[in-house]
């Protein structure tokens, strides 16, 4: 079964629902075959370079939405550190040693609904010297709409990243104060304007296969460029904090699955790596992954880039650094 479906997608199939159902299934000595498949449909599709990227939690926690996941939610009553928009240098700092860590892409992140008109004209500058130190620059800020990214564009804006987090059956058991329509849109809005789209979601938040699979199948049809792959973290203080989290073979299982429906894309392993995966975070090229959020994420520990980059090495990859310009 699982080499009719590579077969099918070499040959510029498409994976249906059903076809990914019975992928989900497989269990025990089969699930090597499933990655072994996935890692070939990785090269034959996306070659043998691994793109890193990372971010800078550049405003925390105060948010107003009620997201069940999130340490920085208004349902949160995690530990964090909470402060206002950091000034440029700060960012240009942050940057500066991701480019010295081999990433390519460097990532703005702010808490919150959206990002005031004063933050996102102080954001656009940012973007702008990022971009002159060689970095794709790449933002996450919430739910703007085509004018306010196109101010983003502007200044050099390569990539707007916006998760659907789940399917859209599922969202509302996750959050109540904005809608999967209102992200649909800006989605739909930074699409219009020629950025490129980094979409995707978070696993292991009580969801069902059928709602990764119907995830993966509504990115497809949205034809983003890159998929991120987060995985919960259970964070003390959250609504979510006594999930159990995900075996690390049925996360290496979603990358894998993900890879057969979408094996042109990029397939970005986020979030959660490092504490869900643990000694199995060497397996993600082998599952299907081509690209990893390397240092640390928003409130929680990632991984050291010098790790990765050694992980890299091992498996006989290349980091891909690419160029702004």
């Amino acid at each position: 079964m699982i080499a009719r479906y590579a077969e099918k997608v070499f040959g510029g199939g498409v994976i249906s629902e059903d076809d990914a159902s019975l992928l989900t299934s497989i269990e025990g000595i089969d699930l090597i075959r499933l990655f072994s498949s996935a890692s070939e449909i990785r090269e034959r599709f996306r070659g043998k370079r691994v793109e890193l990227c990372s971010i800078i939690n550049a405003k925390s926690g105060g948010c107003s939405e009620d997201c069940s996941y999130c340490s920085q939610s208004s349902k949160s009553k995690a530990g964090i550190s909470v402060y206002p928009l950091v000034n440029a240098d700060t960012v240009i700092k942050k940057a500066e040693e991701a480019k010295g860590a081999g990433v390519k892409r460097f990532c703005i992140v702010t808490s919150g609904r959206k990002v005031s008109s004063k933050e996102l004209r102080e954001i656009a500058s940012m973007v702008k010297k990022v971009r002159t130190i060689g970095l794709l620059p790449c933002a996450t800020l919430g739910l703007l709409d085509k004018d306010e990214l196109s101010l983003l564009k502007d200044n050099g804006l390569e990539r707007y990243h916006h998760n659907l987090e789940t399917s859209e059956r599922f969202f509302a058991e996750i959050c109540s104060t904005h809608t999967y329509s209102e992200k649909i849109r800006t989605i739909e809005a930074t699409q219009s304007i020629g950025l490129s789209l980094c979409s995707g979601g978070i696993f292991g938040l009580g969801e069902s296969w059928h709602d990764r699979i119907a995830l993966a199948g509504a990115l497809r049809d949205l034809n983003v460029d890159s998929v991120p792959i987060n995985f919960l973290i259970p964070v003390r203080g959250t609504p979510m904090e006594n999930v159990d989290p995900l075996h690390p073979c049925e996360a290496l299982k979603i990358i894998s699955v993900y890879r057969f429906i979408l094996p042109s894309r990029q397939i970005r392993v986020c979030g959660g790596r490092r504490q869900i995966l643990g000694g199995l975070n060497s397996m993600v090229f082998m599952a299907g992954a081509d690209c990893l959020l390397t240092g640390n994420y928003l409130t929680t520990t990632g991984t050291p880039s010098e790790d990765d980059m050694r992980l890299i090495q091992q498996y006989g990859l290349k980091v891909d650094r690419g160029e702004s310009a």
